[in-house]
């Protein structure tokens, strides 16, 4: 980076301090100039603790949150301490499973020297395949799909979106959105920053040549179940907030059309956790059932509020 910008790192932690200790640690070795911010979401006094000393010895500013506030929540935090305390130009999210060389910390920051663009690197798995390189969010039905998509159903509706798991936001956007909406707590708050970046005329890139190394799922794996089993975290706000983005940055058509097919998109996220987890099926099958139930009442409170204020 030139010696102009300052880029604040920023880790929302919980119950993840193993992971900060190898991940945020090499990442902090390979970008000593950053300014490292590991907010953590409280989950118990133990944990605190331990997040505490990494942060004294490693130089690491912390911000102990008094709860649990989310991803969103403990990243809008973050930022403010970034750029209002640290000096901060840039900001770059990274997930306690995830970390990032300075070659490609590089690449990031040549990309957005405008201000005005949205990046990530592409991120692999520690195998060293494609975890993301670019995803979009389709209209006609609020399903998912990568670049190969793309290239199948190249007039098909959609909307593109980055990854929080590794995010470079410079300053200029982050104010002009206003960072994270507070209401999702977790997942699909990258899209809707997406989304709405893209809407206040933000580039969204995908950088290839950076690249961030993310182990996918570790900090909310189940550990009763098979590795490929996801929590009921994971499920409930997955299905929830789906609906949630739709109340709120869909038009009522198009939101309409995702309530109707919220059952059908559950159970498509209910199968990334195997078949296996149905054997003991009433913990994921109740998180989907609550996250259909619960989107749909945020969906139906948002609308009301948008046709009250037209």
């Amino acid at each position: 980076m030139s010696t102009s910008r300052v880029l604040g790192i920023i880790v929302v932690n919980y119950a993840s301090s193993h992971l900060l200790e190898v991940n945020l640690a090499a990442t902090a070795a390979a970008v000593p100039d950053a300014r490292i911010i590991v907010v953590d979401n409280l989950s118990s006094p133990a944990e605190r603790e331990r997040v505490g000393t990494l942060c004294e010895e490693h130089g690491w500013h912390l911000v102990a949150m008094p709860d649990n506030a989310g991803f969103g929540g403990g990243v809008n935090a973050g930022a403010a301490l970034a750029f209002d305390e640290l000096g901060a130009t840039d900001i770059l999210l990274l997930n306690p499973d995830a970390h990032i060389d300075s070659r490609s910390t590089s690449a990031l920051a040549s990309a957005t020297a405008d201000g005005m663009t949205l990046a990530s690197p592409r991120v692999e798995d520690a195998d060293g395949r494609t975890w993301f390189a670019g995803m979009d969010v389709y209209l006609d039905d609020g399903s998912m799909g990568g670049p190969r998509r793309r290239r199948e159903q190249p007039d098909a509706r959609r909307l593109p979106w980055l990854s929080g798991a590794c995010l470079w936001v410079p300053r200029a956007l982050w104010e002009r959105v206003g960072g994270f909406h507070h209401d999702y707590f977790l997942y699909w708050e990258d899209v809707d920053i997406s989304v709405r970046a893209s809407r206040a005329g933000a580039r969204l890139l995908v950088v290839e040549e950076a690249i961030a190394v993310h182990d996918e799922g570790a900090t909310h794996r189940s550990t009763s179940q098979r590795p490929e089993a996801k929590s009921a975290l994971y499920y409930y706000y997955n299905i929830r907030n789906r609906l949630l983005f739709a109340a709120l940055l869909l038009d009522r058509a198009d939101a309409d059309a995702w309530s109707r097919t919220a059952f059908r998109n559950a159970w498509q996220v209910l199968l990334r956790g195997g078949r296996r987890q149905f054997l003991h099926p009433i913990a994921p099958l109740r998180a989907a059932w609550r996250g259909v139930r619960d989107g749909r009442r945020l969906m139906s409170d948002a609308l009301s509020q948008r046709n009250a204020s037209v």
